[in-house]
């Protein structure tokens, strides 16, 4: 059952070692400062970016961790209100661990447990086959070359969950950056 699963996102190493090369970049980090930051030599780091070694399981979630979208500014705030009071139902993920970072009340309401519950933690154990292989495509179509790539559209299926149901219907992504330019996906249900 798909509910029961553990992981806590996908943890594929190319969109992590951008994820962290970008976050470097945007917060003028150097390798050995993410080196001392993640318990780890510099090499390491510079080997993960590079693609040269993979994240062991640990080492993956002390890096999503670290280069985890957050609010940080007013303006974040307001795109969580907007969120939230949004008519549509709508959440916002972070791009790389998919932690919810906000939801509609109309989304939240066809949760079988408080949205509070899940701010923060990942929504990627309530996957369906489709989001999986959705999810898996997503550096062939460019999702990562660009900070606003077109949005993908698709169908799903029902994830047979009831506290984070997921219903047959169309899905659209649409990645943002949020102000201290790191991504977010918009996840909206169409029909």
């Amino acid at each position: 059952m798909i509910a029961d699963r553990n992981d806590e996102g996908p943890l594929a190493a190319p969109a992590l070692q951008r994820a962290l090369r970008r976050w470097r970049t945007l917060n003028r980090i150097k390798q050995a400062h993410a080196a001392e930051l993640l318990g780890v030599a510099q090499s390491t780091i510079s080997r993960w970016e590079s693609g040269r070694q993979c994240f062991e399981p640990s080492e993956a979630r002390k890096v999503q961790a670290l280069v985890g979208t957050r609010f940080s500014s007013a303006a974040d705030a307001v795109l969580a209100r907007l969120i939230r009071e949004s008519g549509r139902p709508i959440h916002l993920v972070c791009d790389t661990s998919h932690r919810l970072l906000a939801c509609s009340r109309v989304r939240a309401a066809g949760f079988g447990v408080p949205d509070a519950d899940l701010i923060g933690r990942s929504l990627w154990r309530y996957s369906t086959p489709e989001l999986i292989a959705e999810e898996a495509h997503l550096a062939s179509c460019g999702w990562y070359d660009s900070a606003a790539p077109a949005p993908v559209e698709f169908e799903t299926g029902d994830n047979g969950v009831c506290h984070v149901p997921i219903r047959p219907g169309r899905c659209r992504w649409t990645r943002m950056a949020l102000s201290d330019g790191m991504p977010a996906r918009l996840v909206e249900t169409l029909s």
